[in-house]
């Protein structure tokens, strides 16, 4: 999905085309949060100032790129996994019969739906965890950019969050549904408390 020109993933997402949709938009958009906490490590290495910091800098990166290349993927997942339950929510539903076999693999399309925005989620409250680090060992020259970075991600995390329950709740499995919504509740409380924290944090550096 990625490997088409940004121009393109905007107009086919803003287009009446099922996919992509609000999943792999909130992925793309982690994706790019992450980057910019990249792009803070990146100015980091090699300077002076940073010298003390500049190994811990290093694996800040390798991490962060291990997120990026997940977040990324996820994009085509994403649309993947969707296609088959826009087909299902397309399916006749007229005599008893057709309804069963509508529900059966809606039913069953609503899984694999529901766990990649899950794990759009986890990576997500994982990149902020990161800027966290960034914001306090990064160059100060790009500080703003870990704010920019952690908001985005934050945002991503709140877009997952809403396509998991656009299909939890129409989940018949009690256990599964019980299951990811606790998940993604607690990924939530950790995720969300702790991006405005950074984002407090580097507002302060600009305005001291």
């Amino acid at each position: 999905m990625l490997e088409k020109s940004s121009n393109q993933f905007i107009e086919e997402l803003s287009s009446k085309a099922p996919i992509p949709g609000g999943g792999g938009a909130s992925a793309y958009v982690g994706a790019l949060g992450m980057a910019l906490g990249s792009m803070v490590g990146n100015l980091t290495i090699g300077k002076k100032k940073y010298k003390d910091v500049e190994e811990d800098v290093k694996v800040l990166l390798e991490k962060s790129e291990t997120i990026i290349r997940n977040l990324k993927s996820l994009v085509s997942k994403d649309a993947e996994v969707f296609y088959p339950l826009s087909q299902a929510y397309g399916m006749p539903s007229t005599t008893e019969e057709e309804k069963k076999k509508k529900d059966e693999v809606l039913q069953a399309a609503l899984v694999d739906a529901t766990m990649v925005p899950l794990e759009i989620a986890r990576n997500c409250v994982d990149a902020i965890h990161l800027h966290e680090e960034y914001a306090r060992k990064g160059t100060r020259i790009a500080i703003s950019d870990v704010g920019v970075g952690v908001i985005f991600c934050k945002a991503a995390l709140q877009g997952a969050k809403l396509n998991v329950l656009i299909n939890t709740k129409i989940m018949k499995d009690a256990e599964l549904k019980k299951k990811v919504e606790t998940e993604l509740a607690e990924i939530e409380r950790m995720g969300l408390a702790k991006a405005d924290e950074i984002y407090r944090e580097v507002e302060s550096m600009l305005q001291s």
